[in-house]
């Protein structure tokens, strides 16, 4: 759920290596080292290299086996297939070019008018003419940054025969006329998904930067390369989980989600942690956090530089915190119903009861917004005034600009999901965090897989990629009434959500509300949280961060990083609000500390932790969240 923006922390890249020689991943695309021209790409050590070119042999051997041995057993029976899908949207895409021979004939022509203009300049350039590339990258494209893509002729070659081919694919599916809108975004999102991972910087033979290094270490690289796919491979029982970090430099409770505090209540669906408060006296009106499911709570609350809870604990904020269970296949019935009723609406009466007050501060992240926005509508329908002020971070009520998401959402494949997972009770964590891989793969596939795997290099240890990984199982019957509900019929938008016998309509909730989306935001994109905004009946303060769906929101303000935006009324689309908003530098949580002590800062003696009927149960962060599979 990350992206390359988002890793950006003020550390070395988490993609880059530590093998004990000082090498870094960025030099796999970045400055030239060694000796000029052909002696760089020269085998040094040649006996040594065919030693090791045969244990990498070897060592493929192994990857194949980790690989097959799960499919022999019976794996992938009850697996979802992307292929397929791929395949039939290809086909409508073909349908338009090949229906029409002069259609097809311009396509074809245009591509191999463009080859032969590459090969033309190529030829006249190893004669020695100045050429201009043919075919250029796009601007922050780090790929091909290497010099030896541009002096190199068969490198630059290789590079624009690329480019060219990618380009043309993007022309087929954006010029297919006939091709409905959610047909031509999942055409363009699959053609991407291949085009990234068959880029030439991807290998060895074909980027300059990965062949100067495999034969300046004689091929010692890739032995190691080979070792961690197998792992790796192993590790994701039979499919390919990229490491992006490493894993064993991290333990829950040690040197992540260190803030203190304790579980106090807890049901299948969540456990409920309230914090010690390190201030004598706390805000009278409790903080109840409400984060997504997909993944972990921790992600507010990492190191304790990078904690969201435990600044709100130290600006004096009594905070109680929803961790949700990584389910088995005994919860398969649980719904999205009861996740509103056994874990928001639950949630707010025990914390109701353990501070005292009849009101909360509400919070809710991601998935864990959109479900508190449903228990809002539920509980102002029900005539419970549980809630003083809402905060949303990253949190869509309205799809119908839901992003790249989508393209793994329509009727058909909601039915072939849903059978995978009613037969499994659950969706496992790797699928959905390859989805989201997916959704950024030259951030958060293809570096690995160089990093990784070509250079054979461990990545560095990195919270915010080791809480990525830690990734959670979904219910079978919670994550399909929320894709259908949500993303397939807008239901909650429309008011045409029903829970537990109640039709939700957000224009009903009056309650003051801190909207905040993400400029970059690739899961919640802005444009939807924004759209979304409106839907509320009462007084609405939107807020756009810097950055994307977690390091905009994870963002301390002693790290002083990026900006964020304040406006006026909701009028118009998002660009129109962005003409007349006042941008700040730095993070946006003082602005939001302002906002809730408007909302109340009356103040109490500091809480103890739990009640008489609620008492501690064990040290957070809980065994819910240590949970993994």
């Amino acid at each position: 759920m990350v992206n390359k923006k988002e890793e950006e922390d003020g550390q070395d890249s988490p993609a880059a290596g530590n093998a004990g020689d000082g090498r870094h991943a960025g030099d796999a695309s970045g400055e030239t080292r060694g000796s000029d021209g052909i002696a760089q790409f020269m085998i040094h050590d040649p006996e040594r290299f065919a030693r090791n070119l045969a244990q990498v042999v070897e060592q493929a051997g192994k990857v194949a086996a980790a690989y097959l041995r799960p499919r022999e057993n019976g794996m992938g029976e009850h697996s979802l297939d992307y292929f397929n899908q791929m395949v039939r949207t290809f086909g409508e895409v073909g349908q338009y070019w090949t229906s029409d021979p002069q259609r097809a004939l311009e396509a074809q022509t245009r591509l191999w008018g463009r080859c032969l203009d590459l090969w033309g300049a190529s030829s006249r350039r190893m004669l020695g003419e100045d050429q201009d590339e043919i075919a250029q990258p796009n601007d922050g494209d780090v790929r091909f940054d290497d010099p030896e893509w541009t002096s190199n002729p068969f490198f630059s070659f290789v590079k624009q025969l690329y480019l060219i081919a990618s380009q043309w694919a993007n022309e087929m599916v954006v010029e297919a006329d006939t091709l409905d809108e959610h047909t031509r975004h999942k055409a363009l999102f699959y053609v991407n998904q291949i085009f990234n991972a068959l880029s030439p910087s991807n290998y060895v033979m074909t980027n300059p930067a990965l062949l100067r290094e495999t034969l300046e270490n004689d091929g010692q690289n890739l032995i190691r390369g080979m070792e961690m796919l197998a792992e790796d491979i192993l590790a994701g029982g039979g499919n390919l989980r990229i490491r992006q970090t490493d894993t064993a430099f991290f333990t829950l409770g040690e040197n992540l989600a260190v803030t203190a505090g304790k579980v106090i209540a807890q049901n299948d669906i969540c456990q409920v942690i309230q914090y010690e408060a390190s201030t004598p006296k706390v805000f009278k009106t409790p903080l109840l956090i409400f984060p997504p499911w997909i993944n972990k709570f921790y992600i507010l609350d990492l190191s304790a530089q990078k904690s969201y809870i435990k600044w709100c604990v130290d600006q004096g904020h009594s905070v109680f915190v929803v961790s949700w269970v990584n389910p088995d296949e005994s919860l398969r019935d649980k719904s999205f119903e009861d996740y509103m009723l056994e874990g928001v609406v639950s949630s707010i009466e025990i914390v109701r009861e353990i501070s005292g007050q009849q009101k909360v501060n509400a919070v809710g992240y991601c998935v864990g917004g959109t479900l508190l926005a449903a228990a809002q509508a539920y509980l102002v329908a029900k005539e419970k005034d549980w809630v003083n002020s809402t905060t949303f971070f990253a949190a869509q009520v309205d799809f119908t600009e839901a992003g790249d998401l989508t393209v793994f959402i329509d009727e058909e494949q909601m039915v072939e999901l849903e059978k995978v997972i009613h037969v499994q009770g659950y969706l496992d964590g790797l699928s959905m965090s390859n989805v989201f891989n997916m959704l950024r793969p030259n951030d958060l596939i293809w570096p690995y897989f160089v990093n990784n795997y070509m250079r054979g290099l461990d990545p560095f240890p990195f919270d915010l990629l080791y809480w990525n990984q830690d990734s959670t199982r979904m219910t079978a019957a919670c994550h399909s009434q929320y894709l259908r509900k949500c993303y397939l019929e807008n239901a909650l938008a429309e008011g045409l959500m029903e829970l537990d016998g109640v039709k939700l309509d957000l224009s009903r909730i009056t309650t003051p509300t801190y909207c905040l989306a993400m400029k970059d935001d690739h899961i919640a994109p802005a444009r939807s949280v924004f759209k979304g905004a409106k839907l509320f009946g009462g007084k609405v303060d939107f807020v756009l961060g810097g950055s994307g769906h977690v390091a905009g929101v994870v963002n301390p303000p002693e790290r002083r990083k990026y900006q964020f935006w304040r406006g006026g009324p909701l009028d118009g689309e998002l660009v129109d609000w962005l003409e007349t908003a006042r941008s700040t530098a730095g993070s946006w949580w003082p602005d939001w500390h302002q906002w809730i002590m408007a909302q109340g800062d009356a103040k109490v003696a500091a809480r103890a932790i739990g009640s008489e009927q609620y008492p501690p149960l064990e040290d957070a962060p809980g065994s819910y969240a240590r949970k993994s599979y």
